[in-house]
């Protein structure tokens, strides 16, 4: 535990995430003519860290005293190890993973946890918007270019034409009267990677807020959450990262909101010099070559971290069509091209740069 102070942290995905990366400059912004009123009661600064799916899962919040800070934390990463039952493609038993497997025998539709539900509709709303670029039906390929990269082969064409043939979110059936989900194709997978750490981080600046603690980031390597600033400032103060490490650090202002970057920095496959992502276009089961990182912003984490995957396969031109279906959302868009770098913005985006 830490109090007080700035804290300059890279996070790195791992395990089932959306490979994204964000530098945090977790400080306070003292602009004393527009800073948030100072608390009644004196508050200090707590920060946790602990590994969740996949990730370090990094608490910075205000709390009243150690009591109840440790309290909250506790809460929340009970609850986000709850989540991670549901939502893994890696644990075995995981609802997810049960729900997938029973594709396997024709099984009939099945009643699911209300936590497994909502994040279901969600990603099939995107699917449905994005015409297919956001699809959880992905699991198999995903798997395939998960040992692609192990091996660091490309995948046979026989493996990838099977598994492309069990994607399809058209196959995945949600019935909104009886609440049940069925899988209409056989040996179909499930996967939440685009989507499940931003739904957990929602979750944990909601159950920060039944601890009646509202000042919080929440980080979950590239997808982070913001409540309230802290006590005497106007937000959090967030670097997005770049290609260039060089570059000058670009930061992002942010309260009541929520911010993640998706892109190729770290998992991805390098073959005759093709960069191919971890983000696999679910229309051709390749991962995209055109380098690229996606920052999304959003009310909320869910819908910052599937947008980002989604945007990421769309491009600039088709994504910032898509952001026009969200309301104050925003998006910029960072890609290699050759030896340059070209950089796309939506409208607003730059009225939450410092």
């Amino acid at each position: 535990m830490r109090l007080f102070g700035k804290h300059d942290l890279t996070f790195h995905a791992a395990g089932s995430s959306v490979c994204a990366l964000l530098s945090l400059a977790v400080f306070a912004l003292f602009l004393a003519s527009c800073a948030t009123p100072a608390p009644l009661f004196p508050l200090k600064r707590y920060e946790f860290t602990e590994p969740q799916m996949g990730v370090p899962f990094r608490l910075v919040f205000y709390a009243l005293n150690d009591q109840v800070a440790e309290s909250a934390a506790d809460a929340v990463y009970k609850r986000i190890a709850q989540l991670n039952q549901i939502f893994s493609d890696y644990e075995t038993d995981s609802e997810l993973n049960q729900l997938s497997f029973g594709s396997d025998t024709n099984a009939a539709p099945r009643k699911v946890s209300p936590e497994l539900w909502d994040i279901l509709q969600r990603s099939q709303r995107l699917a449905q918007k994005s015409g297919g670029a956001f699809d959880v039906t992905l699991g198999p390929v995903v798997h395939l270019w998960r040992n692609a990269r192990r091996e660091q082969a490309f995948p046979r064409a026989d493996y990838l034409k099977d598994t492309l043939s069990r994607v399809g979110y058209q196959n995945l059936r949600l019935d909104p009267e009886s609440k049940t989900v069925h899988l209409s194709r056989p040996r179909m997978r499930l996967d939440l990677g685009g989507i499940a750490k931003g739904y957990a981080v929602d979750e944990a600046l909601r159950v920060l807020r039944t601890h009646g603690i509202t000042r919080a980031l929440v980080a979950a390597s590239g997808d982070i959450g913001v409540g309230a600033p802290p006590p005497g400032a106007t937000g959090w103060s967030i670097q997005l990262s770049e290609f260039d490490t060089n570059a000058p650090p670009l930061h992002v202002t942010l309260a009541e909101r929520a911010v993640t970057t998706s892109g190729d920095l770290n998992q991805r496959l390098v073959l005759n010099g093709v960069h191919y992502s971890h983000i696999v276009d679910p229309r051709t089961g390749i991962g995209l070559t055109n380098r690229v990182l996606v920052t999304t912003i959003a009310k909320d984490c869910t819908t910052a971290d599937s947008l980002a995957t989604a945007l990421s396969v769309l491009g600039p031109e088709r994504g910032l069509e898509l952001l026009k279906e969200y309301d104050d959302t925003e998006a910029r868009f960072v890609r290699i091209i050759g030896s340059e770098t070209e950089v796309t913005e939506s409208k607003n985006f730059r009225t939450h740069l410092q």
